[in-house]
């Protein structure tokens, strides 16, 4: 086994439809979990010079929440394995050795990456673009944030192709659940969808996810995000991640989303891609068992002897070296603490431990130099024998000693600018909620523990007795510490109270549990649903169809047509004779020349059914002589150019409009963008130009308003696509094709040959009028019917075509068939 180079964007083997075998089986029997890094540690053995893999030494990493998540599960009859990287590099000739030990020993399948492949994906793309942009940093200059760099774009599509070609050596694809983890692995779906239509499959993002304006400039936006929909489940942290997510996929995929039942989903292709928000919780075992070390209890005395015994108040941060920690603007604030509350000089302490930096470059340096040197500052201000109001620890501390600083902090600071969870907060409620043993060291009194927190950290929103700031804000944050430090004890316990009883109860076993119980749910359907797979690369995507819905043959359409006799076709107009897209929507003469083909052969009746104004359609088609039109969902109806127009239900009063157009014109000039088009019998809203979000949000309240103005009149109020239209009742295409269909079987003409095709939900009361008639006298019994659809999506039609330009080209071969009878 060798390490992996690189490769080009994506390979392109797929077919461009591939048709997956049906599931057999829904249990969880089996879950995958993919990281970029393994839970476990890789340590080479001190006095072993060989080259096989029993040179190291591995065990589990403790503190690796991918094995929090499997003890937090707690199902014994349920097989986690984990794919992903070590942290130490492995030698070509050791790989094969290393996977079969991990792999017998802790189920663990390696991803062995050369160390040029792996800076280049991780280093490179992962950390110099990816996070950064991730955080709200746009790369306005080479110094802010990296450039997008297309061959580090290759080097991370290669990683993930990489890790999907190791997962594949352990899936069951009937069976398994595969759960990917985090922003190193976005486009992993793709490449396991691609390989099994119905893998169930959950992804979650540990990291915040930007808003629209800010992820809308990276140059592979629709890349990921088509990536990320190929997951059944995707999980954020925070609801606003996720409606960011959603906003980016409404604004750059046209994709719109709703909630049904309290589940968040997304129509995608006819799958339905579930949204899971929930925050991620700490291991309470672990905590608890660190707590009743003798090591942490020795150390909290020494803490105690340290700090409170010697009258110093300690405040503690606990952040990695990074430049969205803030920690340099909690130094700040601590200053100003200092200077407006001298009472505070000599008493209050800073215990900033920091981590280092995950990632590495110009930045971290500099973060580094500003927080030495603030903090240096400080000291030499406020500081006096025997008392520094700042300590920085910036040497690896090992966990029962981070554990012993939470334990005596009186007050916890978390001031990151951008921060994706961040358990620190967390970490500090369990440890301040401590245990007996540590009681005794504390001494008596009620639990108590204080939180100041940035309202830009991911689990912010669920701690809702922590003081909130804006790091930013050096003034807010020193008062918030002055808040903190005064507030009074029972108020101070009712919040700890609060806060360990949701930490507690939310821990990392509640969310992996809750996650994969709505990955169960969103997959429950696999089973019944056909599966096509279409696109290539990055824009590959899998079609969820009924398993009657298929694509409509040429050949077999126009071998029917041929051997038919009476014929009736009924074609929608927008979106299926016309691109939905067009400016310019009349008709062109190649369409012109189609329907009167058609409209020649005597055998056939031909019908264009539209939600468009008789004016426009009787202008649009007046060169077609025997062209039946009907006009505004089938309220007007014509059989001949030269004949009078008739109207499908009794005529209607009008007077509703005259409430309608006051509320239309109110929403029209709050919503730029939006028209009003008033027809004869109807009125339509319509907001294609608008701003997706604000026009999707003014159409449902302009619904609501709509239907609780006209609850007394005989219309009915519809939402469309970017529409919204008021009509009289009783009016729909449906009816149009079930009078035409009854009007010739009353002459002695039942078709045996009826074609159906529109794209939108007003085509679908056409598609179920004819799926009815099928099985009464107004269709010949070996009748070829053909109800299609524009797209694959559900429908009630059994056909689907993929675009207007297979639409017209079906047709066009339909009027040569004519054409060619007329000649003979």
């Amino acid at each position: 086994m060798t390490a992996a180079g690189i490769m080009s964007d994506i390979d392109d083997d797929a077919q461009e439809s591939v048709f997956s075998d049906r599931s057999s089986s829904i249990q969880r029997d089996r879950i995958i979990i993919v990281a970029n890094q393994l839970p476990i540690r890789a340590q080479r053995k001190l006095d072993c010079n060989s080259t096989n893999g029993k040179g190291w030494i591995f065990s589990w990493d403790e503190n690796s929440l991918l094995l929090q998540l499997k003890d937090g599960l707690g199902h014994e009859e349920t097989e986690v394995i984990y794919v992903g990287c070590l942290k130490e590099e492995i030698h070509p000739s050791e790989q094969d050795e290393v996977s079969q030990i991990l792999l017998e020993t802790f189920k663990c399948v390696p991803t062995f990456l050369s160390s040029d492949l792996f800076t280049r994906y991780y280093h490179g793309f992962c950390k110099q673009q990816l996070w950064p942009l991730f955080h709200y940093m746009l790369p306005l200059s080479p110094d802010l944030g990296g450039r997008f760099d297309r061959s580090l774009w290759q080097a991370y599509v290669s990683v993930n192709k990489i890790f999907a070609d190791r997962i594949m050596e352990v899936i069951n694809p009937e069976d398994d659940f595969v759960w990917v983890h985090d922003y190193h692995l976005m486009v992993l779906p793709t490449f396991l969808r691609k390989r099994f239509n119905r893998v169930k499959l959950g992804f979650f993002l540990h990291s915040p996810f930007p808003s629209s304006e800010i992820y809308k400039t990276l140059p592979i936006r629709e890349d990921l995000l088509r990536a990320l929909l190929n997951s059944d489940l995707i999980g954020f942290h925070t609801f606003d991640y996720a409606r960011h997510f959603l906003s980016c996929c409404s604004r750059m995929l046209g994709l719109t989303y709703e909630s049904k039942r309290g589940y968040i989903g997304l129509e995608y292709y006819g799958r339905t891609v579930s949204i899971k928000i929930l925050p991620v919780g700490i291991h309470m075992g672990q905590f608890e068992s660190v707590l009743s070390l003798p090591d942490t209890e020795r150390k909290v005395a020494e803490l105690i002897d340290q700090f409170c015994n010697k009258g110093r108040i300690m405040l503690l941060g606990v952040d990695d070296m990074d430049i969205f920690k803030g920690i340099s603007l909690k130094l700040l604030a601590l200053e100003q603490l200092l200077l407006q509350h001298q009472e505070w000089q000599g008493k209050v302490v800073l215990v900033q431990i920091a981590n280092p930096a995950r990632g590495r470059g110009k930045d971290v340096k500099e973060v580094q130099d500003e927080t030495y040197a603030t903090a240096k500052r400080i000291n030499e201000s406020f500081g006096k024998t025997g008392y520094e109001p700042v300590i920085l620890i910036d040497k690896p501390l090992k966990f029962f000693e981070r554990v012993a600083y939470y334990v005596v902090a009186e007050c916890c600071l978390v001031t990151a600018v951008r921060d994706g969870m961040n358990l620190i907060p967390y970490e500090y409620i369990i440890s301040r909620q401590g245990n007996e043993k540590l009681d005794k060291i504390l001494g008596p009194g009620p639990k108590k523990s204080m939180l100041v927190l940035s309202e830009f950290i991911g689990c912010s929103p669920s701690l809702s007795g922590a003081i909130r700031v804006n790091p930013w804000n050096i003034d807010a944050v020193a008062d918030a510490m002055d808040c903190a430090l005064e507030m009074a004890g029972p108020e101070k316990q009712l919040r700890h109270e609060k806060h360990y009883r949701y930490v507690s109860t939310h821990d990392v076993g509640y969310w992996a549990r809750s996650f994969l119980q709505d990955l169960e749910r969103t997959c429950r359907d696999h089973v019944r649903q056909r599966c096509c797979g279409i696109g290539f690369g990055l824009s590959f995507r899998v079609v969820a169809l009924d398993p009657n819905f298929r694509k409509l043959s040429m050949e077999y359409i126009l071998s029917a047509y041929k051997r038919t006799s009476i014929r009736a076709i009924l074609l929608d107009y927008d979106g299926t004779l016309m691109p939905q897209a067009s400016i310019d929507k009349s008709p062109t003469l190649k369409s012109i020349e189609i329907m009167n083909s058609l409209c020649r052969d005597k055998n056939n009746v031909v019908f264009v059914v539209s939600a468009r104004s008789r004016e426009n359609l009787a202008e649009w088609f007046s060169p077609c002589e025997k062209l039946g039109i009907a006009a505004e969902h089938g309220y007007f109806l014509r059989l001949k150019r030269d004949e009078e127009w008739e109207t499908c239900v009794p005529v209607v009063d009008c007077s509703w409009k005259q409430i309608v157009e006051p509320v239309m014109k109110l929403y029209t000039e709050t919503t730029d963008g939006s028209t009003i088009e008033n027809r004869e019998t109807s009125m339509v809203w319509c907001y294609e130009d608008a701003d997706p979000d604000f026009g999707s949000c003014q159409a449902k309240e302009l619904l609501d308003h709509l239907e609780s103005v006209l609850a007394n009149e005989p219309v009915i109020v519809k939402s469309g696509q970017n529409i919204v239209e008021v009509k009289p009742q009783g009016v729909s295409k449906g009816l149009v094709a079930k009078r035409l269909l009854s009007n010739m079987q009353q002459k002695g003409f039942t078709p045996d040959f009826v074609l159906c095709i529109g794209d939108d939900r007003s085509d679908e009361d056409m598609f179920e009028e004819i799926t009815t008639s099928m099985e009464g006298p107004s269709i010949a019994s070996n009748a070829e019917v053909f109800a299609c659809t524009v797209g694959r999506k559900p429908s009630k039609a059994k056909y689907y075509l993929d675009d207007t330009a297979e639409i017209v080209r079906l047709m066009q071969g339909l009027a040569c068939v004519s054409d060619q009878t007329l000649t003979l």
